[in-house]
């Protein structure tokens, strides 16, 4: 899968964290790397997306593939108080409860990225939110998610 790809998956995966207690979080890791195809999983968040036909590559997870999406879910969510805060800190107006889950989806994953992922660089990081805005967010999605992020590239 290419990480473009990944990251989508990854960003599916995070979304749900959301609308689940912590106890029932290993559950939806599972159902999530069960279900029998992308259409299925893609039907929690797409509510929004045009319809895109997916990569062939994506059909089915390679072991490989599910261990870096969980790898990155469980890094993700164990810093998130850390990458919420820091996002808190930044919204001008707004707060991690306020906005949208698609969006704070996004940025916690930019976030990750710009702060624990030498191998990606901020503007692939912020560009790549980008284009997840545009999917599945709403039409100023984008526009905000680059906003925050922006305010996070000028630091670094």
């Amino acid at each position: 899968m290419s990480r473009h790809a990944i990251r989508k998956q990854l960003f599916m995966l995070l979304f749900r964290a959301d609308f689940f207690g912590v106890d029932e979080i290993p559950e939806q890791e599972e159902r999530f790397f069960t279900q029998k195809d992308i259409e299925d999983r893609e039907k929690v968040v797409d509510l929004w997306a045009e319809d895109e036909p997916e990569e062939e590559s994506e059909e089915r997870f390679s072991e490989e593939d599910k261990k870096e999406i969980s790898d990155k879910f469980h890094s993700i969510m164990e810093i998130l108080p850390e990458i919420d805060g820091q996002l808190n800190e930044k919204m001008s107006g707004w707060s991690t409860d306020r906005i949208g889950k698609v969006e704070l989806t996004i940025l916690r994953i930019a976030l990750y990225e710009m702060n624990e992922e030498k191998k990606v660089s901020c503007a692939v990081a912020i560009n790549e939110a980008v284009e997840l805005a545009k999917k599945y967010g709403t039409e100023k999605s984008a526009e905000f998610v680059n906003g925050v992020l922006a305010k996070f590239a000028h630091e670094g």
